[in-house]
């Protein structure tokens, strides 16, 4: 079966991935901005190893990906001013079955309809999808921060 996460990983590995898509590696993880969503700030947090389940981390995993989620959550609440981030990992996508998790800011002013899982609305949104330039602007800061 073919992993798209897992090609992601290669095209970081070989220097060929954008900024935004190569925000930082850290310990066994890739800091990335979600490619097709039209919320700036909704960070994706990729585990290097091929893994289907959350079970499958380990230790050392678990813990790194603990700090990341703290760290990312403050970044983006002093970034965009968000009240708190939600933090979601379901890998269920048929292209993208790697573990991966996402760390979405939500706005003060989020409407009712887009609050907890209704936030995957801002998803595979092409049309309104966030700029090239403002998720590697946002990424930049973010490395310098986290980095």
């Amino acid at each position: 079966m073919s992993c798209g996460t897992c090609e992601r990983i290669r095209q970081r590995d070989a220097g060929t991935a954008p900024v935004w898509d190569s925000i930082l590696r850290s310990d066994g993880w890739d800091v990335v901005h979600a490619y097709d969503t039209s919320l700036l700030g909704w960070i994706v947090l990729v585990p290097l190893r091929h893994i289907l389940s959350v079970d499958e981390l380990t230790s050392d995993e678990a813990r790194k990906l603990g700090e990341l989620i703290r760290n990312v959550s403050a970044f983006l609440k002093e970034e965009t001013g968000c009240v708190k981030t939600y933090v979601m990992q379901y890998a269920e996508h048929p292209d993208h079955p790697h573990v991966h998790f996402h760390v979405v800011p939500r706005m003060a002013e989020l409407p009712d309809q887009h609050k907890g899982p209704g936030i995957f609305s801002y998803l595979s949104a092409e049309d309104k999808r966030v700029s090239d330039t403002a998720m590697s602007e946002l990424a930049l800061r973010m490395r310098a921060r986290l980095g």
